[in-house]
């Protein structure tokens, strides 16, 4: 078997590749329209399928926003580099131009959407009289708040003017297509980015629920929201008619790529799930004590065995580090192995951001804590503080691709070895 770590890392940039927008975007555009054509989009991976737009339509008119240091040089669509996690005024006057490039369009015209991860933050219209600060501090309660992502989205969907099939609504009578690249467990075109383009059934009751299960503290203005009729659009809704959602990316496909690279390595694949959600900690402890239960099942000079898995973990801010789930998953699988000889795992965000750190995760192997110790690191304390990302630094474990320009969620691998 190859070198593990390298190897592991092979996996996850090969995870990153095939859902680049520049290898996979081209066959699902139909042929360019007679009519007008408008390119919308946002996400971290927007400006990126802009690109991959004009590279078989040519330039073309519209506006997308992606993270800041995510833009890519397109010819007729403006792109706009706003906050992420955390929206800004970028984000809020970008959004606002977009409602208008869209209002007032005939029934020959046509949108094109360019819908991924990120853009919850990015697509940023507060409903109601909240204002910029008031949305930002919601956002950070939601992140800090251990909610899964979903929850975390159908309370953004309430609280805004553009999420929950708005966006859509607002290009009626337009046709429209939009393009999404899945960062959510289950890959439900509503709940990513939030859903600009998808309807939502849910109520502000149910908002209120989330509300009150995770302890978020809302601003007046935001309760004032939630108590009364928010604008989110219902899926019969006539505004919706006239728009395709297609989800042509997903996190199957790049789990399914880096196990055929572990395939062609001799190494037995099993996959834990592509949706996986939950607490950081607690799902790499049930993925430690699986990993423990392969590997005593395997006799010398059996074939290593991988598990695999994908989808979103959380992590309940507790203390002060800086961290991310990935990282968090990482530190707390190096904790729980506690040194078990012939296994070592990867655990990234294949958009390349962990958290709010421009790291996408980090690796770790049998003598990770010993290292640690070398170097007077303490995992247990990182641990509590959420101070993963300071832990894998002093170990130079982690791993920075820089933007990825994609975004299909959580990599997680572990690979078995006979002890």
């Amino acid at each position: 078997m190859t070198d593990p770590l390298p190897l592991l890392r092979a996996m996850f940039e090969r995870a990153v590749a095939v859902a680049d927008p520049m290898q996979s975007l081209a066959v699902h555009l139909p042929p360019r329209p007679e009519g007008r054509l408008v390119v919308i989009g946002a996400g971290k991976a927007s400006a990126r399928m802009a690109e991959a737009v004009e590279a078989v339509y040519g330039p073309c008119e519209g506006l997308v926003i992606t993270r800041y240091g995510y833009g890519r040089p397109c010819t007729g669509i403006e792109i706009v580099e706003a906050a992420h996690p955390v929206p800004d005024t970028s984000g809020m006057q970008a959004t606002a131009r977009m409602l208008d490039l869209v209002a007032g369009l005939g029934e020959a015209d046509m949108v094109l959407a360019l819908i991924s991860g990120g853009a919850s933050s990015l697509l940023v219209q507060p409903a109601g009289t909240m204002t910029l600060t008031e949305k930002q501090a919601v956002n950070a309660a939601l992140l800090a708040s251990g909610a899964p992502i979903g929850k975390m989205n159908l309370l953004r969907k309430h609280l805004s003017r553009v999420k929950g099939g708005q966006l859509a609504a607002a290009a009626y009578p337009a046709r429209m297509l939009a393009l999404m690249i899945s960062d959510v467990p289950g890959d439900d075109p509503a709940m990513i980015g939030s859903g600009p383009t998808v309807g939502e059934a849910s109520t502000p009751e149910d908002a209120r629920a989330i509300v009150a299960a995770y302890g978020i503290d809302l601003p007046a203005s935001a309760q004032a929201v939630l108590d009364a009729k928010t604008g989110v659009i219902a899926p019969g809704d006539a505004r919706l008619s006239k728009v395709e959602n297609v989800i042509y990316a997903a996190p199957a496909q790049s789990l399914e790529a880096a196990a055929e690279i572990a395939r062609a390595e001799g190494i037995e694949v099993r996959s834990l799930g592509d949706a996986l959600e939950g607490e950081a900690r607690e799902v790499a402890r049930d993925h430690a004590a699986e990993a423990r239960a392969v590997q005593a099942t395997l006799k010398p000079g059996a074939a290593p065995v991988l598990l695999l898995s994908g989808g979103e973990l959380t992590v309940t801010r507790r203390g002060d580090g800086v961290g991310g789930p990935n990282a968090e998953y990482a530190l707390a699988l190096a904790l729980a192995l506690d040194g078990a000889p012939g296994i070592h795992a990867i655990a990234c965000d294949t958009d390349g951001v962990d958290g709010a750190a421009e790291v996408a995760g980090a690796v770790i192997h049998p003598g990770t804590l010993a290292r640690a110790a070398k170097c007077g690191a303490d995992p247990q304390h990182a641990l509590d503080r959420n101070d993963a990302h300071s832990f894998f630094a002093a170990l130079d474990d982690q791993v920075v691709p820089g933007p990825t320009l994609t975004n299909v969620n959580d990599f997680r691998a572990i690979l078995i070895a006979p002890a």
